[in-house]
Order: structure tokens, then sequence, then C-alpha cells
């Protein structure tokens, strides 16, 4: 259950997904430097426009794709606030695939796998959509913007 992981926030400490029980999530890994960046404007719309509705993003920098987010958790920050106005919670960097995967992606891949069964993420910005029951929902690639998503959130609010 998704409610059970702790995760590292970017400033080190930890926080309980327990800390979101009762809400529609959109968990997903992302990267600075990578051509899908600029959706983290749509992330950012998505929190803005459902968050009072109990609806939250939950970004997870990755630098397993392409050496994409190379920076330390200030500059991630930093870049994402500058550049994009963010202000849904960033976490730590982690990985998503091998054997280094956080627990927290372990379970994400093992409930909703990719293209033909596949359990790996494929590249940065793979979004995890979580019922308010702590429930993987659905999976989306790295292509499908966050804008596209809003149906799939109203049904889940």
């Amino acid at each position: 259950m998704i409610a059970t992981h702790q995760v590292r926030r970017a400033d080190g400490s930890l926080q309980r997904l327990a800390d979101y029980a009762g809400q529609v999530l959109l968990i997903v890994n992302t990267a600075s430097q990578c051509g899908f960046t600029p959706q983290y404007a749509g992330l950012e719309a998505l929190w803005r426009k459902y968050r009072d509705q109990g609806f939250a993003v939950l970004a997870f920098p990755c630098n397993q794709f392409g050496a994409q987010e190379p920076g330390s958790a200030e500059e991630i920050a930093s870049f994402c606030s500058v550049h994009y106005d963010v202000s849904f919670p960033l976490f730590g960097k982690i990985e998503v695939n091998g054997p280094g995967a956080d627990p927290l992606y372990k379970e994400l891949k093992a409930a909703a796998p990719g293209l033909l069964g596949s359990r790996s993420i494929k590249w940065n910005f793979t979004k995890f959509l979580v019922d308010r029951e702590g429930r993987v929902v659905r999976r989306y690639g790295p292509q499908v913007k966050p804008e596209a998503l809003e149906r799939d959130i109203e049904a889940l609010l």
C-alpha cells in the first residue's frame, strides 16, 4: 500500500506518504534537462486546479535517464521554482529502476506495469495516478501530457 512508504524530501527529511491519505496522487519521476521538462508547467496547473479538492502532485527527480537530472536538491528546487513556478512537493533524487530502485517505485511498477507488462520505467515523466485509498489506478508514459489526465483525475476526486 502506497501509504506505508516513507520518502526523502528535497531537504533530506523523511515524509510519510500516509500524510497524503485520502488524497488523489499523481506521482511522477522528473528531470530538469529533458525534452519533457516543460511538463512541469502542466503538472503545476493540475496541482493548482485540483489541490483544494484533495489532489497532490508528488515529483521525484531521477538521474537514471540520459543523466538529465545532475543537480543537487537545492539546484533542482531552484530550477523548478524559477522556470516553472513549481509549488507542489519535490522530493529527493531517487532511482526508479535497478537494484537501487526506491521501494515506492517498486510498488508502483508492480501495481501498474508498462507496455507489454514491462515493470521498468522507460524515461523521465512517467506518471502514476493513485486513488484516495492508495491504490495505483493507472500508469501514463512520458509522452502523455499532464493536461490529458484531467478527466481521469476528476473521476477520482
